[in-house]
């Protein structure tokens, strides 16, 4: 993908939060946007951003009796952005709701041990080898999260971050379908510059 072509993106809304921001950052890396309720619509895009806004069972609920058909695109390559909870519906479940995640990703989502949760602000992220991060050495990106993900396999994390001694994945990737736990649209210069790095890697 050039920088003058527009790769189109589908940003799927469960109806929850305001995706503008997030909308501006991905169209500033070269995407056109597709904002979505519907995910038959939202595969027929060439790649997928599930936003970090609204709770984990109001997620699931939008997930309806689609769950098999994402869990199948993403293990065939379908390229994927999951952002906070977008990251977290790629696990199997979590303990803020009930319901299934797409399950894309084995493992679950738990709330932070910590003495002030949510996690609320700017903090360090630990990077390993991964083309999502590309450019960017010591990355310091935006959170607002109270749960976190604890992967069956630990080769899918691919970027960790600690917070009140307790040490956590930042980031996951499992085929092309990749997690961040923070917030690269509130991120600054360098979250942009993840999120066009997302978009050349899907286009």
């Amino acid at each position: 993908m050039t920088m003058r072509e527009s790769l189109p993106v589908a940003l799927f809304d469960y109806g929850a939060g305001n995706l503008h921001s997030l909308k501006k950052a991905l169209e500033a890396g070269g995407a056109s946007v597709q904002v979505t309720e519907s995910w038959h619509e939202a595969l027929e895009q060439k790649a997928l951003v599930l936003p970090g806004v609204g709770s984990f069972g109001a997620a699931v609920r939008s997930l309806g009796g689609s769950r098999p058909l994402l869990r199948k695109r993403m293990a065939e390559g379908y390229p994927c952005l999951g952002i906070c909870l977008g990251m977290q519906l790629l696990f199997d479940e979590s303990e803020e709701g009930d319901g299934k995640g797409i399950g894309h990703v084995e493992g679950r989502v738990r709330r932070l041990d910590g003495r002030t949760v949510p996690q609320m602000g700017w903090n360090d992220v630990d990077l390993r080898g991964d083309p999502l991060f590309q450019g960017l050495d010591g990355l310091v990106a935006y959170y607002a999260n109270s749960y976190i993900c604890e992967p069956a396999d630990p080769d899918t994390i691919i970027a960790t971050t600690e917070y009140e001694e307790e040490r956590f994945a930042a980031a996951v990737r499992k085929a092309n379908a990749w997690g961040v736990q923070f917030h690269p649209e509130k991120s600054s210069a360098p979250g942009l510059r993840l999120i066009r790095n997302f978009l050349e890697a899907a286009g």
